[in-house]
């Protein structure tokens, strides 16, 4: 992009020059006519102010000092309670476990790395341990029953980054399960440890840029900020900045940002504005001389999935048209998810084939392999909910991911029993009636 614009000046300038020159000529020699000369000095008059307002390109990438008209990173964060605790441990005790929770944009290469390499940069003689539990395709609702496993199994974390909004919009949780989500990673990680600092970032997508565009706020990005003003949690609303960005003219997203999962300018951009949240946060925090712990709150739902976790497969009681396999891939040639690779499952294809689950806890569902063979299950709970759910989605035929389902989230803290049963029905584009089991999930 800068050498088009160089190449730009250049051609301005070569105009510009040649346009002078001629007219300093026909001056001396008196060749040109009046109407001529006039003519010279509008375009060169024209090409000067081309290349000195402040709004042109040529201008902008030439002079980055008078960029002006560019928006301002601080505009998108939220400080809030800041990050005090975290500040002291790598300050102080000069250690820090930093964990990024997420999807694909968190556990791919990019802004996540960068910001490792800025921590070490900024607090030279901390020892740094970073997890990286992002895990493509999974939002605020998995992330609240992986938590436990993914995160607080990893020891005690000083501060955690986490991003959910792109994939809750896209798996359609809705704002209750948004709002259930991301309290519960919220809640489960306060109450774990009560020192622990929280980020919690909104990435951008197309249909977040066209939400802002007609005036609405995403629901899934106002869940979570209800959830971070509630705990005080620090945010930075990129998904905002970037489409503020785009109609401020500074750069394109078909051309410089690319896709949801960013371009190299895209993750830079990301960085940047995550650093200038901590930069601010940290300058706060310097003026404290100990770690405060946060208090426990009263939780915007009760239903919330603050206590969520895996449970395993083999507490379920199937009958003999079930298979348990230990170390189960997918047959088919589709693109494969991590989750659905070398891993335990509960399998079955039979219509009719079913178990039962006893449980304690105020929410119950699965996580199961979402593939070209996905079919039908219908679900009881203690005999009064009943449901079915079609496990074939529109990524079926492309991918093998997990999905999470949530039969019921508003159930009592008592004992409970789950009876699952493939559906003799299917959906017409999938190849069979499978049930491929990888976890359960429980609020317990």
């Amino acid at each position: 992009m800068e050498g088009v614009l160089r190449g730009k000046y250049r051609r301005m300038m070569g105009r510009l020059i040649m346009n002078f020159k001629i007219l300093l000529v026909s001056i001396s020699r008196n060749r040109l006519s009046c109407r001529t000369r006039i003519m010279l000095i509008c375009l060169i008059l024209s090409d000067l102010l081309g290349l000195f307002s402040q709004g042109d390109p040529v201008y902008l990438a030439l002079n980055p000092a008078s960029q002006n008209v560019s928006l301002d990173s601080k505009n998108y964060c939220e400080i809030r309670n800041g990050l005090l605790n975290s500040y002291f441990s790598f300050t102080h005790k000069k250690t820090g476990r930093v964990a990024f929770m997420g999807g694909s944009i968190t556990q791919n290469a990019g802004w996540r790395d960068m910001i490792c390499q800025y921590l070490k940069k900024r607090f030279p003689g901390t020892k740094f341990e970073f997890i990286n539990a992002g895990i493509s395709s999974t939002g605020s609702t998995p992330g609240a029953f992986r938590f436990k496993s993914d995160v607080l199994d990893k020891g005690e974390i000083d501060l955690l980054f986490e991003e959910a909004a792109v994939n809750d919009r896209t798996n359609m949780f809705d704002s209750t399960a948004c709002i259930r989500g991301m309290e519960g990673i919220v809640s489960h990680a306060r109450r774990a440890n009560p020192f622990m600092d929280i980020v919690i970032m909104y990435f951008v997508d197309p249909e977040k840029m066209k939400d802002y565009n007609n005036g609405i706020i995403p629901y899934e990005i106002k869940a979570h900020d209800k959830v971070a003003e509630k705990y005080k949690i620090p945010s930075v609303n990129l998904a905002k900045e970037v489409t503020d960005r785009i109609n401020n003219h500074e750069f394109t997203w078909e051309k410089d940002f690319v896709d949801l999962h960013p371009s190299d300018f895209g993750q830079k951009l990301y960085y940047n504005s995550i650093r200038i949240l901590l930069e601010s946060c940290w300058k706060q925090a310097e003026k404290k001389s100990e770690r405060v712990p946060y208090q426990l709150l009263e939780m915007i739902d009760k239903f919330s999935y603050i206590n969520g976790e895996y449970v395993n497969i083999k507490n379920a009681k199937p009958d003999h048209d079930w298979t348990f396999m230990e170390n189960w891939s997918p047959a088919n040639s589709l693109v494969k998810h991590r989750m659905c690779v070398n891993v335990p499952v509960l399998f079955s294809s039979k219509p009719g084939a079913e178990f039962g689950l006893s449980f304690k806890g105020k929410a119950i569902g699965i996580c199961a392999v979402t593939g070209p063979d996905a079919g039908i299950i219908e679900y009881s709970i203690d005999g009064k909910y009943s449901g079915t759910v079609d496990l074939y989605t529109q990524w079926s035929s492309q991918y093998d991911l997990p999905w999470f389902v949530i039969f019921e989230d508003e159930l009592s803290k008592s004992d409970h029993f789950l009876k699952l049963k493939i559906s003799d029905n299917k959906n017409m584009q999938s190849e069979g009636n499978a049930c491929y089991i990888l976890k359960f999930l429980v609020n317990r």
